[in-house]
């Protein structure tokens, strides 16, 4: 028999699916607001396959507000705190897990985008304002992974992860070069793509077979690569979609679509951007989507079939995602202006 507790979360997870019929609109994050009532409305079953990861008494969160664009969110096991990036501002913040308090970690950081920590807990950012990818050492000094490919810059280093050989694998969309606000307008050198890292320090060349691709992650045993592709941002005939490759080494193989980004929502399909994304331990890829507005942006859940099982509605643009806290089990979305976090019964694959 389960424990009572077991199953109340089970019962208040599947009347969440019933209240949350349509979306909360205006709601409102700031001191003073009213409460929302369990289970929460903006953490949406839409397959049964997704019930067993809401929590029926976890609220939906702002932990800060005030950047101008949050991205890079990444979990520092080693030091209990969350890092991200506040890319027009040039800074990185940091939230506390032992009193939530939020404080400078870096500024200038040169308008860094992405983060994540290799397995030496070392901080690993990607820079759009030098388009280098920059590691920090234990007494700060920057140690620099990337910045050319066939001794052309790099366009804007977008976001990566490490992989358990050591390699770091990242994104060069170039966003951070076509303008002055997230980084310096400069030309782009190189088609888009996405590249490795290896443990000596060589950087190669690995897909570009996408238009640009921007969030990346590792499935759990790292032998998928899903990359998003936010190409339709400049590219009319980009589509919104999310890739997989098979990994083969440091190779990849196969690229095809994983999912795509069109859904129903009142009654007209529509189709946002998805920028970051990260693996749980079931393989389940939750995926930072926006730009189309209240209904759809916020974070989607995708089966590792590639179907829609589940959706976190936020009333701001998605940018990215990591899971941490102590079990890794509290889901992190910086989106647009604000941090917000909400626990779940999911378990991210990886640290970062």
């Amino acid at each position: 028999m389960n424990s009572p507790q077991t199953s109340r979360r089970h019962f208040l997870s599947a009347l969440g699916t019933l209240a949350a019929a349509g979306p909360v609109f205006g709601r409102d994050f700031g001191p003073g607001a009213e409460p929302v009532r369990y289970p929460e409305p903006d953490v949406v079953v839409l397959d049964p396959a997704f019930a067993k990861y809401k929590i029926g008494m976890a609220p939906l969160e702002r932990l800060h507000t005030g950047m101008y664009w949050a991205e890079g969110p990444a979990w520092s096991g080693w030091g209990q705190y969350l890092v991200w990036s506040d890319i027009p501002n040039d800074v990185q913040l940091r939230w506390l897990q032992d009193d939530a308090r939020v404080t400078t970690l870096r500024r200038p950081a040169r308008h860094s985008n992405g983060n994540t920590f290799d397995r030496q807990a070392r901080q690993i950012s990607f820079e759009h304002g030098t388009r280098r990818v920059v590691r920090y050492e234990p007494d700060d000094s920057i140690t620099v992974l990337a910045e050319k490919v066939g001794g052309k810059p790099l366009n804007g280093p977008n976001d990566g992860v490490v992989h358990p050989d050591g390699s770091v694998w990242f994104t060069d969309p170039g966003y951070g070069s076509l303008g002055n606000f997230e980084g310096h307008r400069g030309e782009l050198h190189l088609k888009e793509a996405v590249y490795r890292i290896d443990p000596g320090g060589t950087v190669a060349l690995v897909t570009d077979e996408i238009f640009k691709p921007n969030g990346l992650c590792f499935s759990p045993d790292y032998t998928k690569l899903y990359v998003c592709d936010t190409g339709a941002s400049h590219f009319k005939d980009a589509p919104k979609n999310i890739k997989v490759w098979n990994v083969d080494g440091a190779q990849l193989k196969q690229g095809r679509e994983f999912a795509s980004m069109s859904m129903e929502v009142g009654g007209r399909t529509v189709a946002g951007l998805a920028d970051g994304i990260r693996c749980d331990r079931d393989g389940n890829v939750w995926a930072a989507l926006g730009w189309v507005g209240e209904g759809y942006d916020g974070v989607h859940v995708f089966s590792p079939a590639g179907q829609r099982i589940g959706q976190i509605r936020l009333p701001e643009i998605c940018s990215n995602v990591c899971f941490g806290g102590p079990r890794r089990n509290r889901l992190f979305m910086t989106a647009s202006r604000s941090l917000y976090a909400v626990y779940s019964e999911a378990q991210g694959a990886h640290w970062c």
